[in-house]
């Protein structure tokens, strides 16, 4: 690799003061059976084989789920292509790029763990806590361009800010040490650490036939959503806002 870099940079098709050249090593992708991924014939399986196949399964969990009944065909395929594109990426991008892995459909599939399905049924959810509470986008900028600091009492909702703002330290270790499973772990931790705030932490609270919105957290509720959204744009993966 020093060889091929030297020469380049002797002919000129790049300064290494002005840009970054590395070598960026992966380990091997395996089948269930440990040895490397490969169809039954024993031939190289083909990307838009792969991605085929993640379709057909992803359309079939959903509708085992019952999701077509809830959804126009248009939301989903949309979830569908979200759950297939997403589930074969992140199963690539969720391991050390310089390790071994097994790839499997029913774990890419899985939405327990660490997994595109989990992180992906996470951000629908909180998108739909936010839509179900009646307070429009408008309201929402409102509220907080008059309240410069929202006042942060419970346990459970510093520990989410805290999560949401660690984001921009994660991208830098990733820029770093170009290592995207870092950014993977941060998007777990954060879906999980948004689960513990909702057990705890009433966004919309019932009353005798009536609902309070509790806007401090509405917002951060929506911030942990366009947090999600960012990092799983980076790694390439579309959130849709329903599942």
């Amino acid at each position: 690799m020093d060889t091929i870099f030297s020469a380049g940079r002797d002919l000129g098709w790049y300064d290494e003061a002005v840009k970054r050249v590395e070598h960026v090593g992966f380990g091997l992708v395996l089948g269930e059976d440990k040895k490397k991924f490969k169809t039954r014939s024993g031939e190289t399986v083909r990307l838009k084989d792969l991605l085929d196949e993640g379709v057909r399964r992803s359309e079939e969990k959903l509708k085992e789920k019952c999701r077509d009944r809830d959804m126009s065909e248009a939301e989903l395929t949309a979830a569908r292509d979200a759950v297939a594109y997403g589930g074969i990426k992140y199963a690539d991008l969720s391991h050390t790029r310089t390790q071994d892995y097994i790839f499997s459909y029913d774990r890419m599939l899985d939405d327990k763990g660490n997994t595109a399905v989990y992180l992906l049924y996470a951000y629908a959810r909180i998108r739909s806590i936010v839509r179900q509470s009646g307070v429009s986008q408008e309201e929402m900028d409102k509220y907080a361009a008059s309240n410069e600091l929202l006042p942060l009492g419970h346990p459970k909702e510093v520990k989410l800010a805290k999560q949401v703002l660690k984001l921009s330290d994660v991208i830098l270790q990733v820029v770093d040490t170009l290592m995207l499973h870092t950014l993977c772990d941060y998007l777990y931790n954060l879906s999980t650490t948004f689960t513990e705030f909702y057990s705890e932490c009433y966004v919309v609270e019932k009353l005798e036939g009536t609902s309070k919105v509790n806007m401090n957290r509405l917002l951060l509720a929506h911030v942990t959503a366009n947090t999600m959204e960012t990092a799983l744009n980076i790694l390439g993966i579309k959130p849709v806002p329903k599942m």
